[in-house]
């Protein structure tokens, strides 16, 4: 007999932290998985964030929910969270976010908060879009910064996942014409705009979403 078919190489972009737990998942499915990490995450701002007379504390992904739980402090107001990824991630650190929006996007959860939200902190990482914090008349916090990551060659492979804008942006300056998966709609709408194909978009914005949408894309 000869060999069976190639198995599909995904590139994952994740930061060498957190990229374990996706390759797990997609090699179990049969697909080759690159490691390609493009960014790199490093906790900024303060110590401590003091989030007494707040009405609502804002969070947009799994680290920064991570990071806001271990420096809060003072009575902990309403958190509203982008994405179900983040949601779960305060619920690991005892926080129950009081809003997910439907739709995971700082444009959905502003559509979503109500009106007037009354004071707001939106806790973030430092190269965050400003739609949200303006749009809210909000006081920001940076908690951690992104820096981009360049392999010494470029990778290859059939599909490449992107987990974040940041990651759409790292992936976008190889200048690789690699179809992507994304994790959602502002990784979708940040990959376009720097002329990256995105073939198909996780239903739910988490790690399941991610693992359907890239055996969708890879047909097995």
């Amino acid at each position: 007999m000869g060999p069976g078919p190639r198995r599909a190489r995904v590139i994952v972009t994740r930061a060498r932290d957190s990229a374990g737990p996706l390759a797990e998942r997609l090699e179990a499915l049969g697909l080759e998985v690159v490691l390609c990490p493009l960014i790199e995450l490093e906790p900024a701002g303060p110590q401590e964030i003091d989030v007494t007379g707040y009405d609502w504390v804002v969070v947009t992904s799994r680290r920064g929910a991570e990071e806001f739980a271990r420096r809060r402090r003072g009575e902990l107001p309403k958190v509203a969270a982008i994405g179900p990824g983040t949601a779960a991630a305060l619920r690991e650190h005892g926080i129950e976010p009081a809003l997910v929006p439907a739709t995971s996007t700082q444009e959905g959860l502003v559509a979503e908060l109500p009106q007037p939200p009354g004071r707001v902190l939106f806790a973030g990482a430092e190269d965050a879009r400003p739609y949200l914090a303006e749009a809210l008349d909000a006081d920001t916090v940076v908690l951690y910064r992104t820096r981009a990551l360049r392999p010494e060659r470029p990778p290859e492979g059939d599909l490449v996942v992107l987990a974040s804008a940041s990651a759409a942006r790292a992936f976008a300056t190889l200048g690789l014409e690699i179809p992507a998966v994304s994790i959602g709609p502002e990784t979708t709408r940040e990959a376009r705009e720097h002329g990256l194909q995105v073939v198909a978009e996780a239903e739910s914005h988490d790690l399941d979403g991610l693992v359907e949408a890239v055996a969708s894309a890879a047909r097995v």
